[in-house]
């Protein structure tokens, strides 16, 4: 029987976070099996760690309905977990084979940080084609950043809210997004606003239907995006972020981002964060 193992990424406190599976030694599994199992499981995603001809481990991430090329919180669940098992030890650099690349893991005493690849700043988007995606959105958008799609990994719509207030009273209509998801080809929707209940540098919500996910509680890789856009638009002097999420769904979450710029340009992206067991499911 294939063990599984699960654990909460960038939990604030016990309750927050957001869950993923782990599989280890997936080697002998189909990729029918994986889905099976991600589906048995129902988190938004869970990673299989397998051999790698070129990179420490392979790692591969399904979501409840499809594959993707890669997961923050999952991938932070499962160096975590390595780690804690003494597979992986803290203070070394590992390196994961993902469908978006061979990808760095910096593993520490009690967090691990992922790499991501350099920010791609893709399309600006029309706040007009975001309208049917939530209740009253145009009251609610920041009008001075732009509705954008950027990628560290995988393309996300990172839309701007003007402030808590506005974030929290956000309603999806999650056929629309994955509509508008599936017009520009990305994973979802990334909301922030840069008010935050503690001094962070965004409170976020993030929305993926069309993979499933109706809403996350801790995103990695959009939230490490993240970071480069606001280090483009709004603080071109930071490179170390810390981002509020799924506290909305009241599973309270820290994802920290770090970010390394030379002449302008971010050249390195890395997200992370702890994990801590799920011992009720």
């Amino acid at each position: 029987m294939t063990k599984i193992h699960r654990l909460s990424a960038f939990a604030a406190e016990e309750n927050g976070g957001n869950p993923a599976g782990v599989v280890l030694d997936a080697d002998n599994l189909t990729e029918q099996q994986m889905k099976n199992i991600a589906a048995e499981v129902g988190y938004s995603e869970t990673a299989f760690v397998s051999q790698s001809q070129s990179a420490d481990f392979k790692v591969r991430f399904f979501t409840p309905t499809s594959e993707v090329d890669l997961c923050g919180h999952a991938t932070i669940a499962t160096f975590n977990l390595l780690r804690d098992l003494k597979i992986v030890l803290p203070n070394q650099t590992y390196t994961q084979q993902t469908k978006a690349g061979i990808l760095k893991l910096k593993i520490d005493e009690q967090e691990v940080y992922m790499e991501q690849t350099k920010p791609k700043y893709l399309e600006t988007i029309n706040p007009e084609d975001m309208l049917s995606c939530f209740d009253n959105l145009q009251a609610l958008v920041a009008e001075n950043l732009p509705i954008q799609i950027i990628s560290t990994g995988l393309r996300e719509i990172f839309l701007p809210i003007k402030n808590l207030k506005a974030l929290y009273n956000l309603k999806p209509h999650l056929k629309e997004i994955s509509q508008v998801s599936k017009n520009f080809k990305v994973v979802g929707v990334h909301a922030f606003t840069t008010e935050t209940l503690h001094k962070s540098s965004a409170h976020t919500r993030n929305f993926a239907p069309l993979y499933g996910i109706n809403e996350e509680s801790a995103t990695g890789t959009a939230n490490g995006a993240l970071a480069c856009y606001l280090n483009k638009h709004l603080t071109s002097n930071i490179e170390s972020y810390t981002f509020e999420q799924g506290y909305s769904m009241e599973k309270p979450s820290m994802i920290k981002a770090l970010i390394k710029v030379q002449n302008d340009t971010i050249y390195e992206v890395h997200v992370g964060g702890g994990a801590i067991k799920i011992t009720k499911f």
